[in-house]
């Protein structure tokens, strides 16, 4: 089939070749004029371009200049903040949530949190994010239509439902907007249904947690309960954890311990956790992580717009402590692009630590890749190009002129690239982007349901949002 013509649904075999090819695998391989061959789901062969010629495929991909490369995994974002994008710019955090976030989110219908859902994953995949992990679907975002929306996008995902019984936040007491408000049964009662429903589902992309409120919002009791229900039910959790120097102060005066003796207290710890943010965990509390294997989701926008701080990022590194990368949202950090996310994980800590040498670009793109697969705990099935593994790979474009030229394109990649240098995204074995053209989503459709949504919801809330300068 002759390139630039996709074929409806799945493709039986792709052959992408004469490309750069950037394996990720425990040798860390780079072909420079390299070739893949997929057929159905899987990657069936990798090699040098030379020693791959004659293989035949039904779309074939010529990808000279350009970068292939795994997917990238973002481990912290909220579908529900793309259409509240820019609403609470230069403020401080407790205002951030109080007077705008949890205001808009708080008046979301189900509608709203499909629209929301599908302008995200539009981003995404036209920035090269393969897989995500959703932190905190509430009832009223309609958990139903947002898998629907990510079985018709193609993305793998990781939905996890609200899960909270008080108010709080940190130890500030009764702060919440009613509207983000849940019952606890009916919390505990809906991630059962929509696991029964959908983890599993879409060819295997979808998977259902349990997502954690924060401290301040979830009693330790319900901590322990869910801790519980998710290991019977084979699932994980996430949920924020140390991202304000409240977390630290909330669980030291009210139970007299630190983060990791809380979260070890009430079975928070291990694999099959991904905590956001991290930032305010002691030295003397990494071990710990790394012991256990829990995961530390790293947030460096998110963490730099709202001055919550630099997570031990090198530190955590060199204890073995799992660290991926996230985005977090549209109000936080105002993009869902995880090239310029690992651009800021490799850059924020030379700046912070006076020195150079730590968080290297490769660093930076093992946590945007491998460990967001570790996170997600699907290390063995992406996160590398290596043969007999799920299809999840994008192509880069390395003849914009930020990329020229392109001696080092690991280099070029993480400090020069975007996400809009991005020309080809497939998902187990589903080309999403083409020619920087999505394919499984009508982006002008997206775009216009977008703003207008936006729209009715500020009228709604009253919230005005307008530039700080004289605009007529």
């Amino acid at each position: 089939m002759p390139y630039g013509v996709v074929p409806m649904g799945s493709p039986e075999s792709i052959l992408i070749q004469n490309g750069y090819v950037l394996t990720m695998n425990s040798e860390r391989r780079i072909l420079k004029n390299g070739s893949i061959l997929v057929k159905d789901d899987k990657i069936t062969e990798i090699g040098k371009a030379d020693d791959m010629k004659g293989r035949k495929a039904e779309i074939v991909i010529d990808a000279k200049n350009k970068i292939a490369m795994p997917g990238l995994i973002d481990t912290h974002m909220h579908l529900a903040q793309a259409l509240i994008r820019g609403c609470a710019d230069d403020v401080s955090l407790v205002d951030w949530l109080k007077k705008y976030v949890w205001v808009l989110q708080g008046n979301f219908t189900h509608d709203d949190g499909r629209v929301s859902a599908e302008l995200c994953m539009a981003e995404m995949i036209r920035t090269g994010t393969t897989a995500f992990i959703e932190c905190m679907i509430h009832t009223r975002y309609g958990f139903d239509g947002i898998a629907k929306a990510v079985k018709k996008a193609g993305m793998r995902a990781a939905l996890s439902k609200i899960i909270m019984d008080s108010t709080g936040y940190a130890d500030s007491e009764e702060i919440m907007y009613p509207g983000m408000v849940e019952d606890t049964d009916a919390c505990l009662r809906e991630t059962d249904e929509m696991h029964k429903k959908w983890n599993g589902k879409a060819d295997g992309r979808l998977e259902v947690w349990y997502g954690l409120r924060s401290l301040g919002a979830v009693t330790p009791e319900l901590f322990k309960e869910v801790a519980r229900l998710a290991r019977e039910k084979k699932t994980r959790m996430t949920m924020h954890l140390g991202e304000v120097v409240d977390d630290v102060r909330y669980v030291h005066t009210n139970h007299e311990m630190n983060l990791t003796e809380f979260a070890e207290a009430h079975d928070l710890l291990g694999p099959d956790m991904v905590f956001a943010h991290g930032i305010h965990f002691e030295d003397d509390e990494l071990k710990k992580l790394a012991e256990t294997r829990s995961n530390i989701s790293h947030c460096p926008s998110s963490n730099m717009k709202l001055a919550s701080g630099f997570a031990k990022i090198p530190q955590m590194l060199k204890t073995g402590v799992p660290v991926s990368l996230g985005c977090d949202g549209g109000p936080s950090n105002n993009t869902y692009d995880m090239i310029r996310e690992t651009r800021m994980a490799a850059l924020i800590h030379k700046s912070y630590a006076n020195d150079p040498l730590v968080v290297t670009a490769e660093q930076a793109l093992e946590m945007a890749t491998l460990g967001g697969a570790t996170a997600m705990g699907i290390s063995n099935k992406v996160g590398s190009l290596e043969v007999g593994k799920l299809a999840d790979l994008i192509l880069v474009d390395l003849t914009d002129l930020s990329m020229v030229p392109a001696s080092n394109p690991v280099s070029n990649l993480v400090y020069s690239g975007s996400g809009y240098n991005v020309d080809t995204v497939i998902v187990n074995g589903q080309i999403l982007l083409r020619d920087r053209k999505l394919l499984t989503l009508d982006e002008d459709r997206v775009k216009s349901k977008a703003y207008s949504h936006a729209e009715a919801l500020l009228d709604r809330t009253g919230i005005d949002i307008q530039p700080k300068w004289p605009a007529d």
